[in-house]
């Protein structure tokens, strides 16, 4: 079975989790790019049910989740819980009749047999599934993929090493609501420390390096996820990638620290050049003139960027070191979710590379 959405004619598009962060990111995207929508449906809880949405489809209500509503619409993109997604991901896309989901969480990423889909590198992945049901991956993974791939292609990646600082928007509204009002807490002279439910530790004037569970080995989750995730979307099983993920007090867009040992030998000259004709990249790379990737830059942004570029100290001649920025919201969930939908009207076979 291929796995496919019609071109050339609107769809039924549902957003389940639409009040969410991740949500309204999806809803703001399939606007920009003028995603073919003939109906929209807006699901959420019961708390959320009835908040309406000014959309250029017109006024939408969110409605409480129903399956057979879901069941009905020939695309639904999913951003709630793991647990939602682990309930009711198969029964929407179950049948000729079900439709097509395409899910944030990471309940079927690593599971066999599910598509896990950055159109720009696997998009036949998700096309030639036996599964309607398409795992968009973690944000991590999605922004610094964006440079390895093109330098595997090229190079071919022996090691991956990774130091992420990621902004508050990875978990969600409401650790970037938080930050913001912890941060406000300290400076007006409220407190000195402030207060913490969503992170491990206040997360005002700190950083935390944690995010999700330890496990086993001393990695995290979050971590692991880099690891396990970059083998299976390059379909490299046996590729060493480590990762040390931190959470810093910026709002949104993940930043990360890699270098790369490589099969062939690398010049940092025309790595640079490389990644800045690659679909998705953008390469913002002036040292001397103090232009590099940050999130202030990267905020809102489609592209992810890419700067620092050098040549790697330790690794030397097969050796590449760069920082690369990304909007965690958009690149690492919401337009990678709609770029998956885009790729799936295209035949098997055809190189993706949409205009960003």
């Amino acid at each position: 079975m291929a796995v496919s959405l019609p071109a050339g004619k609107p769809l039924k598009v549902g957003v389940a989790g639409a009040n969410g962060a991740v949500g309204k990111e999806i809803i703001g995207v399939l606007e920009k790019r003028g995603f073919p929508v003939a109906e929209l449906k807006l699901f959420g809880s019961a708390r959320s049910a009835g908040t309406k949405f000014q959309t250029r489809w017109g006024e939408v209500a969110i409605e409480e989740f129903n399956l057979e509503e879901a069941r009905k619409m020939d695309v639904v993109f999913v951003s709630v819980s793991g647990d939602f997604s682990l309930e009711y991901c198969e029964k929407m896309a179950e049948g000729a009749d079900g439709c097509v989901v395409i899910d944030n969480s990471s309940a079927f990423r690593m599971k066999e047999g599910f598509a896990l889909c950055v159109p720009e590198i696997n998009a036949d992945s998700a096309k030639k599934s036996n599964k309607k049901v398409i795992s968009n991956p973690n944000c991590t993974t999605a922004i610094g993929i964006m440079a390895l791939w093109p330098l595997h292609q090229k190079y071919g990646l022996k090691k991956v090493l990774m130091s992420t600082y990621q902004a508050a928007s990875g978990a969600g509204q409401e650790g970037m609501d938080e930050l913001f009002e912890g941060a406000k807490a300290v400076t007006s002279g409220a407190t000195k420390v402030a207060s913490n439910k969503i992170f491990a530790h206040p997360l005002p004037f700190n950083l935390i390096p944690h995010i999700d569970v330890f496990q086993d080995n001393l990695y995290t989750k979050e971590e692991m996820k880099v690891t396990w995730e970059c083998r299976k979307i390059m379909d490299i099983p046996n590729l060493p990638v480590s990762c040390t993920a931190v959470r810093i007090p910026t709002l949104r867009a993940h930043a990360e620290t890699i270098v790369v040992e490589t099969e062939k030998p690398i010049n940092a000259d025309e790595a640079r050049e490389l990644l800045r004709k690659s679909p998705g990249v953008f390469v913002y790379d002036e040292p001397a003139n103090k232009k590099y990737p940050m999130p202030l830059n990267a905020s809102t942004k489609y592209a992810v960027e890419v700067g620092r570029i050098r040549q790697n100290l330790v690794f030397g001649d097969n050796g590449l070191e760069f920082f690369v920025c990304g909007d965690q919201l958009l690149r690492g969930a919401a337009l990678n979710a709609v770029l998956i939908a885009e790729a799936l009207m295209e035949p098997v076979g055809k190189a993706f590379t949409p205009v960003l």
